[in-house]
């Protein structure tokens, strides 16, 4: 049984680290150009995990072009783990491993088919999301299922918290599934069809802040798009700032006071816990961290301390 690996984020370096620890047959390794790597939220570098183990390194741009097919091609894999990868693969390059290709998504399957499902399910206030490790087919997220996992989402996760665990539990099932595969098993089960839309692509630019919403759903939004993400942002007096941490606070805005405004400080002794008041559509959110785009960045007592009290948040 010969195995390869593709991806790049960091979702699959505790699977990646353990199956070659665990003395899998993992033959070679195919991760992102570097230079593409530097423009997708949570690539890791697999340079040094895979020196360590003495496993072949491959750098592509694209798995479905005829670099990566002639090199997929030439490993002869049995099987080809595909986690943490960020193109749909087409049926050419599914073709290239004997008993198929494996993924993973960052969901309870059938829901939540597509792109980014972690932020999604957070900005969509989902109590709890998943990991699911399948077969891939040539439709989106549909191929059988062979293993799942239940991440309940807390009101303290953030995306990155989400994917840390997302990152462990394909660990687990993927340390679960390999003496199944060298014992000739092929599992999974046909996923049921339920109609769902498959989520949409999310760019930078969808990560504007409406703070017409209320308070919670401004909290959500923020923790899903926080680091490594591109953020989510508003601007202030005609200058854009990120939005990095905020908190959900239970109070309500005083009578009149327009979405997005600016409240006043929120201080403490903990500087962590000092910023910015600002009234939503319904209630209240804390920012806690912003950064403008010259990287100026503001938190704790530095932001608490700026004179902002009504002003307000707007569209641009």
């Amino acid at each position: 049984m010969r195995f390869a690996w593709v991806g790049f984020h960091a979702e699959g370096l505790p699977a990646l680290e353990a199956l070659l620890a665990s003395g899998a047959p993992l033959q070679s390794v195919l991760t992102l150009e570097p230079e593409l790597a530097a423009k997708r939220s949570g690539s890791v570098d697999y340079r040094l995990l895979c020196e360590r183990f003495r496993v072949p390194l491959y750098h592509i741009a694209n798995i479905n072009e005829p670099k990566a097919l002639q090199i997929l091609c030439g490993l002869g894999a049995d099987v080809v783990f595909v986690i943490g990868w960020h193109q749909i693969v087409r049926p050419t390059a599914l073709r290239t491993a004997r008993l198929g290709m494996i993924g993973a998504h960052a969901a309870l399957l059938p829901h939540n088919r597509g792109s980014a499902p972690i932020n999604w399910a957070l900005i969509r206030g989902e109590k709890q999301t998943g990991n699911t490790l399948i077969w891939l087919a040539e439709d989106v997220d549909a191929g059988n299922i062979i293993d799942q996992t239940v991440i309940p989402i807390t009101p303290y996760d953030t995306c990155a918290t989400l994917y840390e665990q997302v990152a462990h539990s394909n660990r687990d099932m993927l340390l679960r599934l390999v003496p199944r595969l060298l014992a000739g098993q092929r599992p999974g089960r046909p996923q049921l069809h339920t109609g769902e839309r498959v989520l949409p692509r999310r760019r930078p630019a969808d990560g504007k802040v409406d703070w017409s919403r209320p308070g919670a759903a401004v909290y959500d939004f923020v923790r899903a798009l926080t680091r490594p993400y591109p953020g989510a942002f508003s601007w202030l007096d005609g200058r854009r700032w990120w939005v990095w941490q905020a908190a959900l606070a239970p109070t309500t805005p005083p009578p009149g006071a327009a979405p997005g405004t600016i409240l006043g400080p929120v201080v403490s002794p903990v500087p962590e816990a000092c910023g910015k008041l600002v009234a939503c559509g319904d209630g209240t959110v804390v920012l806690l961290e912003v950064e403008a785009e010259d990287g100026t960045v503001l938190k704790g007592r530095a932001l608490a301390e700026q004179p902002w009290t009504g002003k307000r948040w707007t569209d641009e």
